[in-house]
């Protein structure tokens, strides 16, 4: 095992180098939540994370493809990995794969190289050249009512860069409204009827689905979820498409690439990249 993880290393230590030799095509800015306890219904909590795949497939894809990636959570602390997603299922029932990927995802996360939403503001959301959003559980905890995701939202909208988010990571566009805040908690209490100014108003986008969160809820012991984000989207005023539960699936409309559940990493990843590709050669 140690010798395969130096394997692993070695050879993204290369890629890495020849990566840095070329002249970057871009930098994306990779949202992921600070928080790791997502409420359950009656007070109680689950422990979360991002997915590792969702993640890190998307980021080696992106690597590979010339970009360089910036992580960034609401408070600049090191998000954590969902322990459930660091299984070889997520990565084609190949456990190198999985441990090519989670080297992947380490190399991301060194000393001072996780910034603050903050920090990101105050400098100018201008650098990036697209915003990538990995799911897990984690982004419904405070993605989704965070004004200030809202704010770096509004940015990529108004000048249309590639914005792609994954399995749970589309509930953070929920920010981009006026109260997201007051918006959860309406759907929670049953109450949500459309949210406000909404930017991603009648677009086409997918998540996690009901019948995949209803398999996930059916999990956890009788425990349920506040609510279901697949509901939510709809709610808030997005034109939800699904596929079979568990089968790749990708929506895009105008900037936004949405994929529904973990098994969508590849398909999401060449989307997202396409889209990135062409908006550099019009430049």
């Amino acid at each position: 095992m140690k010798n395969t993880l130096k394997a692993v290393l070695a050879s993204l230590l290369l890629a890495t180098s020849a990566a840095a030799s070329a002249a970057p095509k871009g930098e994306i800015l990779v949202l992921l939540s600070s928080e790791t306890e997502l409420p359950l219904q009656g007070g109680k909590s689950l422990s979360t994370g991002f997915y590792q795949n969702e993640l890190g497939v998307p980021a080696a894809a992106l690597l590979e493809a010339g970009y360089t990636l910036t992580p960034v959570t609401p408070r600049g602390n090191r998000p954590e990995a969902d322990k459930s997603s660091i299984d070889p299922q997520y990565f084609g029932g190949n456990p190198q794969e999985m441990a090519r990927i989670g080297a992947v995802v380490e190399g991301l996360f060194g000393a001072n190289q996780v910034l603050s939403l903050r920090e990101v503001l105050q400098s100018g959301p201008e650098r990036y050249a697209g915003l990538f959003i990995p799911g897990g559980h984690a982004p419904l905890i405070d993605l989704a009512k965070d004004p200030e995701v809202g704010t770096l939202l509004r940015h990529f909208h108004e000048h249309q860069k590639p914005t792609a988010a994954i399995c749970h990571g589309p509930i953070a566009l929920l920010a981009a409204q006026t109260d997201p805040a007051g918006f959860e908690q309406a759907v929670i209490a049953g109450k949500a009827d459309g949210a406000r100014e909404w930017i991603y108003d009648g677009y086409r986008m997918t998540i996690f689905s009901d019948k995949e969160e209803a398999v996930f809820e059916g999990s956890l012991g009788g425990d349920k979820l506040r609510y279901y984000p697949a509901q939510a989207m709809a709610q808030a005023g997005g034109k939800m498409q699904f596929v079979a539960p568990w089968q790749p699936g990708v929506v895009i409309d105008r900037e936004l690439i949405t994929g529904q559940n973990p098994f969508s990493d590849h398909a999401l990843a060449s989307a997202f990249i396409a889209a990135l590709d062409k908006q550099q050669g019009a430049r």
